[in-house]
């Protein structure tokens, strides 16, 4: 069986294309044929990765379709006469661009237009969580399921030794982490005001990690920048880095006290697996609690294991390819 996976783009770090690959190489293994399609591939990734113009791309017994965006796969995909399957990773609600980046809110109003146009179009039609699946059921898809993003969380829990890194982290301050881009949903603005009551309340010694990139929205960047200046916070107790290579984000995964997330809008959030696999509490304050939070993680954690992942795999193409 040909198993073909499309995402409009191929970049490494990336939670979508990761987890393509992933899910490529457990197809592979359970001894089926199996590719990823792109409509843009960084350069990295060209002996990886093949483009969507290959005539190939269109003759998968089954084609799993990654959305996230408006794409001309979108028409493509829907055009297939049989295999669609579809997965559907959130689009960010529109309204959270409106205040920062007009084209923004406009590609985020045309994702979610141009997801429901693949009602009735597919197959199936899998969210990467049940928060996924339940929007595709409110669309009017007919056969909804979950499937969750494949977490290569070897690329966190390896040790790595980084010591210059390793001497800035270990400074005697304490470290709250975020993994992600600086975007109006994950309300940074929120961990702007956890810093300051930290720091009026709690101890003076700490510091806010945000790796990610943070030129995405630049206006929204800038109000959390005009935020730390109002709270008259010191600017090195924050640190921006922009995409990190995977030891550096391993490094400060295991040099963290505490992953904080305050996002209001998550489709899956890849880092709080990685948090969890790394044996790092989310939100938690006392060691207590500490402990209490880190041993339901790691319960949770197999949720997301490979053997898991390949079990569902396997019945996935079993059950579509009969269908």
């Amino acid at each position: 069986m040909i198993v073909n996976q499309w995402v409009p783009a191929a970049h490494r770090g990336d939670a979508i294309g990761d987890s393509a690959r992933r899910v490529r190489d457990l197809i592979r293994g359970l001894g089926h044929d199996a590719e990823i399609y792109a409509l843009t591939i960084d350069d990295e990734l060209r002996d990886d990765v093949r483009a969507f113009a290959d005539p190939s791309s269109r003759r998968g017994d089954l084609t799993i379709f990654h959305y996230a965006l408006p794409s001309p796969m979108t028409a493509a995909f829907a055009s297939l006469e049989r295999g669609r399957i579809l997965q559907y990773h959130n689009v960010t609600p529109a309204g959270y661009f409106a205040p920062y980046d007009p084209g923004l809110f406009r590609l985020a109003s045309l994702g979610r237009q141009e997801l429901a146009t693949l009602v009735g179009h597919a197959d199936l039609a899998l969210g990467d969580s049940e928060f996924n699946r339940r929007e595709l059921e409110e669309l009017g898809f007919p056969h909804t399921g979950v499937f969750p993003i494949a977490v290569d969380t070897a690329r966190v829990t390896r040790r790595v030794h980084l010591p210059a890194l390793e001497e800035i982290l270990d400074d005697g301050l304490v470290n709250f982490l975020f993994v992600g881009r600086i975007a109006p949903n994950k309300k940074i603005e929120d961990h702007i005001k956890l810093a300051e009551v930290y720091k009026r309340y709690v101890d003076a010694y700490y510091r806010f990690i945000f790796v990610g990139r943070y030129d995405v929205v630049p206006r929204y960047y800038s109000m959390i920048r005009a935020l730390m200046a109002d709270y008259r916070l010191l600017h090195d107790r924050f640190i921006f880095t922009g995409p990190v290579p995977d030891d550096e984000l391993a490094v400060y995964y295991q040099h963290t006290a505490v992953y904080v997330s305050l996002s209001e809008h998550e489709g899956f959030c890849v880092p709080l697996v990685e948090a969890m696999a790394t044996g790092v509490p989310v939100l938690a304050f006392n060691d207590d609690l500490r402990a209490q939070v880190i041993a339901g993680q790691r319960q949770r954690l197999a949720d997301f294991g490979d053997e898991r992942v390949a079990r569902e795999l396997s019945t996935l193409v079993q059950s579509a390819g009969n269908g």
